[in-house]
């Protein structure tokens, strides 16, 4: 299961209305709401390409029109290619911060201004253990998460005591760039804690940051321990650097 379909769902058993964003993945997110509705939750499923920044700062008074009050943003639509230093694209860089960056912080803003006097609400970032272990591959992805995690403790500034801005910062969970099934497998538990993350723990970090009212500013890092190893390359690459 991928991770944004395993937040919107366990948002739905918790008694959210949810908006299931998507750009080019429509049946995926129809999938999802159908699921969702099946359960006996409720959503519906809004398109925005956030690489436009018009469709984004629409997108939560697009969600707003429906009558539904917005408490939670859950920013987890990223963009994920592959550059390194001597090569990164302009073009790549503007396209990794427009979706990455900006979109969550028009998305913030929106979500800010919406929000009635007297309540309160909740933004989660998703960002990446690399931060804490930074290596050079995927450049441009990882200065757009290093731009987020600064986004998130200086929204938690600006918005407290109104919303509260937090991170989850994944390990490897789900197949990285061009890893084998055997790769991943091998790689998924190559960690001090030998255990591979799962989107269900990243499903227990955002009910804990959301049931906790005095968590803000900061990030959980949801990795089994593999920030602590010091990897020079990024885990979708073996110790050789070949994928």
């Amino acid at each position: 299961m991928r991770v944004g379909r395993a937040l919107a769902m366990a948002l739905a058993a918790d008694g959210y209305f949810v908006f299931v964003h998507h750009n080019h993945s429509t049946a995926e997110a129809r999938q999802t709401v159908a699921d969702i509705v099946a359960a006996g939750g409720k959503a519906k499923a809004v398109r925005a390409d956030l690489s436009s920044a018009r469709q984004a700062e629409a997108l939560v008074g697009k969600c707003s029109a429906r009558g539904v009050q917005l408490t939670c943003l859950v920013n987890s639509a990223s963009l994920f290619k592959l550059d390194r230093a001597p090569t990164a694209k302009a073009d790549d860089f503007d396209r990794h911060m427009a979706i990455n960056l900006r979109a969550p912080m028009l998305l913030s803003q929106a979500l800010a201004r919406q929000l009635p006097d007297g309540q309160t609400g909740v933004i989660v970032n998703l960002l990446d253990q690399k931060l804490y272990n930074l290596n050079p591959d995927f450049l441009t992805y990882t200065l757009s998460k290093v731009g987020l995690q600064g986004l998130t403790k200086l929204l938690a500034q600006a918005f407290a005591p109104r919303l509260r801005v937090a991170g989850i910062a994944p390990g490897l969970t789900l197949r990285s760039g061009s890893q084998t099934d055997a790769r991943f497998a091998e790689q998924h538990a190559d960690n001090p804690l030998r255990v591979g993350v799962t989107v269900e723990d990243l499903v227990r970090a955002l009910r804990f940051i959301l049931q906790t009212p005095t968590f803000t500013g900061d990030t959980l890092i949801v990795d089994s321990g593999e920030h602590l190893t010091g990897r020079p390359r990024d885990v979708a690459f073996d110790r050789k650097g070949k994928a």
